[in-house]
């Protein structure tokens, strides 16, 4: 026990209360025996023995101290009125078996009333604790529901505005409705409506009110970053202003002559984009709070769309206008396309289609007017349009192009690149264009050369694998033979000048490492191990080179490993070669590590490091333009086997290459 809550207790009254108690039963239980006090010793009891009543006596101040102190006071109270009758159980009682007994029943009565004691004091905690879970819950649905009746209020403000704005297609209706508006609910004096010009980087003052004429000319245009609505526009937060008079960055007098004091700035935006400003103000001191510039800035948003919506229907209506000017010159520009066009409904049946199909399909235009666009679709093409229509029906953006093959009159197949559009007719879906290009022999000629590409790179091997061995068998067994010549020289008898010696043991020593230069050389170019061990055995080779020039490097093989045919193991060997030169040079790593997973379908290995990484370009094509032509010739080799590489790499977070092809 703390000093602290020792002395708490000690000017507890209770306490001495306790104490007290105690005393009292100590001397009643104990009087007969002390020839002074026999004649205060009580003779009543109620039927019971003398000293069975002092026993019982003992409970008391057990109940009272386990009520206020709780079970542990409870405790030290049966401890102490124990200590106190033992003693005469014991030593003084002529029945010290009853006499104990009896101890021990008090000492039984006194622990089942702890019991009940602290059973009540924790059914009352609880009690308490749920009585505040319940009060703070309350406190908290409170605020739901204060939160709630103020962003009802705010989407009621917002549906107001929102429904001004968009009952008319006509710009400068309405933002004089938004401007009325936003001076009702956000009670001002002065509201400022400008508009962006892109061109020339200016805002434009559309709409005013509350403010004078002079005032008006002064700020019809001021530049994008120039004054308070200048820096709203550029950067697009809102702005609030304590006192426009007063601030440093006012950039025109007018201004301070207009006498506004307060304003609250904030952005039109659309599509995420500035369009203009909306400005607020009153011309006496006021705190705009940032619940009014969040509402304001809402109200911007709506306006902003509104404003767009407004633009967009002047653009339709005189694109609109235009059409109908340029209408035959659109029908000649379809039928006279280079690519073939067919426009079909939603059910499939074919509408219209230009010169350019016909020669495609080798069908007449009276045959494909009565034919659905399935029937010239394969199965999988078919599938791959439908596809594309459901998404452009749901409202998806789909600007890029798919491959499809067409099934020409007579029954010869085409691929074509397909770009699907919507068609609609009074706002309404009515039916798809699809604008075809022919690429069947594209795709013969990428056949083509990605067979010659394979015997190329199979002619380039084989070239290395003879010029490996020749370097083995020939130039590395005459520059051995060259330096054991050149070793005896510096033995023979009656030796030369020790300059001599020297200059002999520099050209042997140069030999020597002529040699090993020739070797790691015809290692590079095809080392033996590869096709006399395999793939795993060349992996482990790369690994321990890498190891050797101070890098950490492991091979991790998963699955049951086996033999690949040949050319899928030099693929996959160059591959790894080529990322752990890559490791070497560029990652500044301490360890990285080779995978290989064998499976029934396909063989994956993986190269991964620990080192600085990269910044990924955003298509795996983009490598070569990037500078990085050994990553796109080792996605190259990939290709050549029909698999495909990935690359995962982030800024101080390491590089992994990972490679798949099939079996």
């Amino acid at each position: 026990m703390t000093p602290k809550r020792l002395s708490s207790l000690l000017r507890d009254p209770s306490f001495w209360l306790v104490v007290a108690m105690l005393a009292v039963c100590a001397f009643l239980h104990y009087s007969p025996h002390i020839a002074i006090l026999k004649a205060f010793s009580p003779q009543v009891s109620f039927g019971l023995t003398r000293h069975v009543m002092d026993r019982i006596l003992f409970l008391l101040p057990i109940t009272y101290a386990a009520f206020v102190f709780g079970w542990r006071g409870g405790l030290i109270a049966v401890a102490v009125a124990t200590a106190f009758m033992m003693p005469r159980a014991i030593l003084l009682s002529p029945q010290p078996l009853d006499a104990c007994l009896e101890t021990g029943s008090v000492v039984l009565v006194g622990g089942l009333v702890i019991l009940f004691f602290q059973s009540q004091q924790a059914e009352r905690r609880r009690r308490l604790k749920a009585l505040a879970e319940l009060e703070a819950a309350q406190e908290k649905l409170k605020q739901d529901i204060q939160v709630i009746e103020k962003n009802e209020q705010i989407l009621a403000t917002l549906h107001t505005v929102s429904s001004l704005v968009s009952q008319s297609l006509e710009l400068q209706h309405v933002l004089n409705v938004a401007t009325d508006q936003v001076m009702k609910v956000m009670d001002v004096e002065v509201a400022l409506v400008f508009l962006l010009d892109e061109d020339a980087q200016e805002l434009v003052l559309e709409v005013h009110r509350g403010v004078s004429e002079e005032f008006a000319r002064g700020v019809a245009r001021m530049r994008v970053g120039e004054g308070f609505n200048g820096r709203v526009a550029e950067s697009g937060e809102p702005l609030i202003v304590e006192d426009a008079s007063q601030d440093p960055r006012l950039t025109r007098a007018v201004v301070k002559k207009e006498g506004l004091q307060a304003q609250l700035i904030v952005p039109l935006k659309s599509k995420g984009k500035v369009v203009g400003t909306l400005c607020v103000a009153v011309r006496s001191p006021r705190q705009f709070l940032s619940e009014e510039a969040e509402l304001l800035t809402a109200i911007g948003y709506d306006i902003g769309i509104a404003i767009e919506n407004a633009r967009l229907y002047e653009e339709m209506r005189l694109i609109a206008d235009e059409l109908k000017i340029s209408e035959k010159k659109y029908r000649d520009l379809f039928e006279n396309a280079s690519d073939a066009i067919w426009v079909h409904d939603l059910e499939g049946n074919i509408l219209a289609v230009n010169k350019a199909f016909e020669r495609l399909t080798g069908y007449g235009r009276e045959e494909l007017s009565s034919m659905k666009a399935s029937e010239i679709l394969s199965e999988r093409g078919l599938g791959a349009v439908r596809e594309m229509e459901r998404r452009l029906l749901s409202g998806e953006a789909v600007d890029h192009s798919f491959e499809v093959v067409l099934i020409k009159k007579g029954g010869a197949e085409a691929i074509i690149e397909l770009q699907t559009t919507l068609v609609a007719t009074g706002g309404q879906p009515s039916g798809f264009q699809h604008t075809g290009r022919d690429v069947t022999e594209e795709k013969r000629m990428q056949e083509n050369l990605r067979f010659y590409v394979q015997h190329i790179t199979k002619a380039q091997e084989e070239e290395r694998k003879r010029i490996a061995r020749e370097l083995h068998d020939d130039t590395a067994q005459a520059l051995v033979a060259l330096s054991r010549q050149l070793e005896k020289l510096t033995l023979i008898d009656g030796r030369p000048l020790d300059e001599y010696l020297i200059l002999v043991e520099e050209l042997r020593q140069q030999t020597d490492a002529i040699l090993q230069e020739v070797r790691r050389f015809s290692q590079d170019l095809r080392p033996s191990i590869l096709d006399d061990l395999g793939l795993l055995p060349a992996l482990e080779f790369l690994a321990d080179d890498l190891t050797r020039s101070g890098i950490d490097t492991r091979v991790r093989v998963v699955g049951e490993a086996r033999r690949l045919s040949p050319e899928t193991e030099l693929v996959l060997f160059r591959i790894v070669q080529e990322a752990l030169r890559n490791v070497r040079r560029h990652s500044q790593a301490s360890r990285s590590e080779v995978a290989i997973e064998f499976s029934e379908t396909k063989t994956m290995v993986s190269i991964g490091d620990n080192g600085r990484g990269f910044e990924l370009p955003k298509r795996v094509g983009d490598l070569a333009t990037t500078g990085k032509l050994g990553l796109a010739g080792m996605q190259e080799r990939a290709r050549l086997l029909g698999g495909t590489l990935t690359l995962e790499s982030q800024l101080g977070a390491g590089t992994k290459v990972v490679v798949e092809v099939p079996m």
